[in-house]
């Protein structure tokens, strides 16, 4: 069996002496690798270090230059479309790899088939991202990080490049991972390998961010609708093979970034542990209830997640349960009609 071909794609604006140490930790670690520099209208002095350092490598790197900042997303698909390789791996500069990493990436692309793999992060500032549930090192997720990325190559073939409109982060990837859910690729976190990583560069003033934020957000919402927060109940009498329907569909809603809560019985929690359910997504979480007081517990449960997202919606899991204390409730019917009827866009 062929072994898979690799690009690492290291995108760069100043900062010469971090990104030094980046760039040295990669070749360090991952020497099989191709590296693709992407020199996003740095300094003069930075510059200089990555023709350098790119000289140095021949054959097993490719320096690419943009005479003005165009952007960190732009950046990245100017690198992409260079890459021929099987999996590109996006690594930016204040991101410090170690030895393992890169196999580890691979291999969980390798036996899940996932189209795009992030690591976890520790440091100070480093992006928060859902860890798996207990007892799985790897889960489908929608919440990633440009930090470290690894893309398999035909899935940005098939389904396009960033969105180089959408601000560099949490819209523009959440766009991504939707897009490419619709052409059947997966996103995938592992536990298996975390990265240390310091505060990323910022480009342009705070105003001007949260501006480019605030119009990602309205466009990703103009494309793809309003991202919600869902609250299942099953009711006491309801098992695991009577619901197996529904489970499908939110596995599907939450490919889309929708996340749903689901407030279980004792007995449903035990019997949704053993069927994997527990790590179908880090957007559908479990809560047990109360085996004593049950109703009352429920009643806590809902109005704690109401406090907290007052936008959730209630769903009656089967269709003779009740929702105490809950007037404003859709049937599982019409949840799953609203997931399943969404084409690609």
């Amino acid at each position: 069996m062929t072994s898979p071909t690799i690009d690492i794609l290291v995108p760069v604006w100043n900062n010469p002496f971090e990104t030094r140490a980046c760039l040295a930790a990669i070749l360090a670690h991952s020497p099989e690798a191709r590296l693709i520099i992407v020199d996003n209208g740095s300094s003069r002095e930075t510059e200089l270090m990555l023709e350098e350092f790119s000289e140095s490598m021949g054959e097993q790197g490719l320096f690419i230059k943009s005479e003005r900042n165009i952007g960190l997303v732009a950046a990245l698909n100017l690198g992409l479309e260079r890459s021929d390789s099987t999996y590109t791996v996006i690594v930016r500069p204040h991101v410090t790899v170690h030895s393992g990493w890169l196999e580890t990436l691979v291999n969980v692309a390798e036996t899940t088939g996932a189209g795009i793999v992030s690591p976890l992060f520790s440091g100070v500032e480093a992006p928060i991202l859902p860890k798996p549930a207990p007892g799985c090192t790897v889960m489908e997720s929608c919440t990633v990080s440009f930090a470290t990325l690894l893309l398999r190559s035909e899935m940005f073939r098939a389904a396009g490049l960033f969105d180089d409109d959408l601000d560099g982060d949490e819209w523009c990837l959440r766009e991504y991972t939707r897009r490419v859910a619709a052409f059947g690729y997966r996103t995938a976190i592992t536990g298996r390998c975390c990265l240390v990583c310091s505060a990323g560069q910022q480009f342009g003033s705070l105003q001007r961010r949260n501006e480019m934020i605030r119009k990602s957000r309205s466009a990703y919402l103009a494309k793809w609708g309003i991202l919600r927060h869902y609250c299942v109940y099953f009711g006491p009498k309801a098992d695991a093979g009577t619901v197996t329907e529904i489970i499908s569909a939110l596995l599907h809603g939450a490919r889309q970034g929708h996340h749903f809560t689901l407030l279980l019985h004792r007995r449903q929690q035990v019997a949704f542990r053993k069927m994997g359910w527990n790590g179908l997504h880090t957007g559908i979480e479990l809560l047990p209830l109360s085996v004593l007081f049950p109703l009352r517990s429920l009643q806590r449960k809902v109005a704690a997640l109401r406090a907290a997202s007052p936008d959730m919606l209630m769903v009656r899991g089967c269709s003779e349960t009740c929702f105490p204390g809950s007037d404003a409730v859709i049937s599982h019917d019409e949840l799953c009609s609203s997931f399943m009827s969404v084409q690609i866009q």
